[in-house]
């Protein structure tokens, strides 16, 4: 079996330790690819050749915005007909059905092609100065950070890849890229895209490994500039506390506890759907998930009835098959949904459907677990505080408006939130009282690349996607000049 090679400085490279790991299907059990595995000796060097490549040769800064963004519409391009291959490595690699990992290769051609086209579009701004110098003309120039070390999760393995490397190379910097250990292997293709397309030498960089191993040394490195981030908050915390070495730029999108708030008036056929891709798309391993159902307490128990009955009938099973539900990512992810289950059960919760591991037919070799359910829950419930990251969600009830908007709000994450409601003026009112960096009225999960995407409290801080995506990876250069070149007799003589 081939081994999956880092890409340094142009050039396809095993670890220097010559380590390797395993890559499994969770939809079986079985490994289908070795990866070198990275150690921060191999961190080290990928960021030596970004660095290199930016403050050096400096090639990618200084090409002109037409060509640059000529560059990343042929990787848009060479990802568009690579579709059908380019899904197939997802879904084999994280166990989402094969249609969600299409829609995500069509995400990631969008991605690079609505970023090659900002680099041409006006950035910055011109200034009226006060006088008091003489004739006085100020400007902002955006300008690359630097070297950019981007830490990607195994949830939407290509797609998050997209949504930081399309940036982040659209800006102008050069960059270091590590995936998560558990899906590295759509990274490697595009990658090869990249190699294909003739980026410069050490302006992309791919390192292979663990967090622990590859990905900490990308934190502490005073040569790089800035590191960007997407998964668990406890794992966001340990990056930016390495950071503050050289006080690197940090952006953070972290974890959520995202509450669905569903009024009386809501249409609940539509309600039931919405919610149904709040917290089961992608098997429920989605940092924004609904999986936090408020709904009004009239409305409750016919809701959770057809929320039922629909999350009963969905199909589990091979991806390649496109069943309504893939396989968990691992069988330590696995361990970890089954855990909050036993332990919402424990503390009262009333398992309504699901619960338990899926082990019919070819199932049984994979990491299934069925779409679950908790009514009567409480606000001290584990359930209802912590991040599951997978199909469980806990509904709870309200009475009021107020009473809603508090609930949607006890919580230490602010990354997204749902309200479904006919009465329009009360969805902008409650819309503008939860405290997240991502809403949807009358709907939930829709993304856009136009659109920012990021968080409030400890979902974190920085914006991916839509202009602010650029932003991120760019610094603000105030210049200003003397339209008057000479003395302007400041000084008494």
């Amino acid at each position: 079996m081939d081994i999956r090679p880092n890409y340094i400085n142009g050039r396809w490279q095993p670890a220097l330790g010559g380590a390797t790991r395993e890559v499994v299907n969770p939809a079986n059990g079985e490994v289908i690819a070795l990866v070198t595995d990275s150690q921060a000796e191999d961190s080290r060097l990928a960021i030596a050749a970004a660095k290199e490549a930016f403050y050096g040769k400096g090639e990618w800064r200084r090409m002109s915005g037409p060509r640059r963004a000529d560059m990343l519409l042929a990787v848009a391009d060479r990802i568009k007909a690579r579709t059908e291959e380019l899904a197939l490595i997802d879904m084999r690699d994280n166990g989402k059905p094969l249609r969600e990992a299409r829609a995500d290769v069509e995400d990631a051609v969008a991605c690079f092609r609505y970023y090659a086209g900002l680099i041409t579009k006006p950035q910055g701004g011109v200034y009226e100065v006060g006088d008091g110098f003489g004739a006085m003309h100020s400007y902002a120039m955006h300008e690359p950070v630097g070297v950019c070390a981007l830490v990607t999760p195994w949830n939407y393995p290509l797609l998050m890849a997209t949504w930081k490397l399309a940036p982040a190379l659209a800006a102008g910097n050069c960059v270091v890229f590590k995936p998560s250990e558990l899906t590295p292997l759509s990274a490697v293709e595009l990658f090869r895209i990249f190699d294909e397309v003739g980026l410069p030498a050490g302006t992309a960089n791919l390192v292979l490994g663990t967090g622990p191993n590859a990905g900490h040394e990308l934190a502490l490195s005073h040569d790089v500039d800035m590191i960007t981030f997407t998964g668990s908050t406890r794992t966001g915390q340990v990056i930016a506390s390495a950071a503050v070495g050289n006080l690197k730029k940090v952006g953070l999108e972290l974890g959520g506890k995202s509450p669905n708030v569903i009024f009386a008036d809501a249409d609940l056929e539509g309600a039931v759907e919405w919610a149904m891709i709040g917290v089961f798309f992608n098997q429920g391993e989605v940092c924004s998930a609904g999986s936090r159902i408020l709904i009004e307490e009239s409305l409750k128990d016919r809701f959770v009835a057809r929320l039922a009955e629909r999350a009963n009938a969905m199909t589990l099973g091979d991806p390649a098959q496109d069943p309504d539900m893939g396989a968990i990512v691992s069988q330590a992810q696995l361990d970890k949904i089954l855990g909050h289950i036993e332990r919402a059960k424990a503390q009262g919760a009333r398992l309504v459907c699901g619960g338990e591991r899926y082990t019919a037919g070819e199932c049984a070799r994979g990491f299934f677990v069925r779409p679950t359910i908790f009514d009567q829950c409480t606000r001290d419930m584990n359930i209802v505080r912590e991040e599951v990251f997978g199909p469980v969600v806990a509904v709870q009830t309200f009475r009021t408006e107020a009473e809603a908007v508090a609930m949607a709000n006890d919580t230490p994450y602010g990354l997204a939130g749902g309200v479904f409601t006919s009465d329009g003026a009360r969805a902008l009112r409650v819309m503008k009282e939860i405290r997240a960096g991502v809403t949807w009225i009358n709907c939930y999960n829709p993304t856009f690349n136009e659109a920012p995407w990021g968080g409030y409290k400890m979902s974190g801080y920085g914006r991916d996607l839509g202009v602010n995506g650029m932003l991120e990876y760019q610094q603000v250069k105030q210049v200003n000049i003397n339209l008057n070149p000479g003395p302007v007799g400041w000084y008494r003589r």
